[in-house]
């Protein structure tokens, strides 16, 4: 028993017509009611009376048709929630980044996606870096922003960019004033404010400083950049971080960033996602808008 068969019965009795039953499916009249007869046979009754014209439905048959019309609705209910399923998972984005991307612009990116794409829906969270490469594993995002991206055997990772990482200091701060760049051998023994140990960004810096001989003091250490510019901002250290992530409070007056002399520091940002992949429609758009959001130059004080 298939579908295609339970419709041909009941465009058949429906029409009470072999004809124009199987015209209706795309078949020969004799395949009609040869499918017929194999069905009675089947069923061990007579679903039509043929002595009449046109057709006439025996009460078997009106039975069975009743069966057929209601497995042919609860197929369309059902192709038709699919469908609604389907088209609510296409039209939704889930993104995990890291909490410096998600705060200074996913509001800006959220805002102009929306524009772009008003029926799509974007769920961002934001996670530590190990925690987005396991969303990203376990099909619970869809893309991952993360810095000091990492390819590996089922994660693909797209260049996204690289920033600008400054001095950040507070306005107070004798670096502050100091007018031009500074070299980062003048850091040493500093009071500074790091990221936690584990993160990759910590492990970037230090190598970084102690390439430049700039053995710095750690006062603090704290495992996103939010708080740590909270900690620059009371003047408790200074710390080293993008450019980008400083703009909203070098506009206030909380910070102010410093270029440091003789160094080409940046921290790459890429896209992650699990290996074979298929992006639907609202994804690339998303990926494109990504591609075209421009880094802006460092603001030196």
């Amino acid at each position: 028993m298939t579908y295609e068969n339970i419709k041909l019965f009941r465009d058949i009795a429906q029409t009470h017509s072999f004809s124009r039953g199987a015209s209706t499916n795309g078949i020969s009249q004799s395949a009609a009611s040869q499918h017929v007869q194999e069905l009675e046979r089947s069923l061990g009754v007579e679903l039509l009376d043929r002595s009449t014209r046109p057709l006439t439905i025996t009460p078997a048959g009106r039975l069975y048709l009743e069966f057929c019309r209601d497995i042919l609705r609860r197929k369309d209910d059902f192709e038709a929630a699919l469908q609604r399923i389907k088209e609510e998972v296409e039209g939704t984005l889930r993104v995990a980044s890291i909490y410096s991307v998600g705060l200074s612009e996913m509001v800006e990116l959220e805002r102009e996606f929306s524009l772009r794409q008003p029926e799509a829906k974007l769920q961002v969270q934001y996670l530590r870096p190990e925690k987005i490469y396991e969303a990203v594993l376990a099909g619970e995002a869809d893309l991952g922003l993360i810095s000091y991206p990492e390819a590996r055997r089922d994660i693909t990772v797209i260049p996204w960019r690289h920033e600008e990482m400054v001095l950040a200091v507070a306005p107070a701060h004798p670096l502050a004033h100091r007018g031009g760049a500074i070299s980062a051998q003048e850091l040493r023994d500093i009071d500074f404010i790091a990221f936690d140990d584990d993160l990759p960004i910590r492990r970037h810096l230090d190598r970084f400083l102690k390439e430049n001989g700039a053995e710095v003091n750690i006062a603090l250490h704290f495992d996103n950049i939010q708080m740590i510019k909270e900690a620059v901002t009371h003047n408790v250290g200074i710390s080293i971080m993008p450019f980008r992530t400083m703009r909203e409070d070098i506009e206030q007056g909380r910070l102010a960033a410093v270029r440091i002399a003789d160094a080409t520091l940046s921290r790459p940002l890429g896209i992650i996602h699990r290996k074979k992949k298929r992006f639907h429609r609202v994804a690339q758009a998303f990926l494109d808008l990504l591609r075209e959001t421009p880094v802006p130059e460092a603001a030196m004080v």
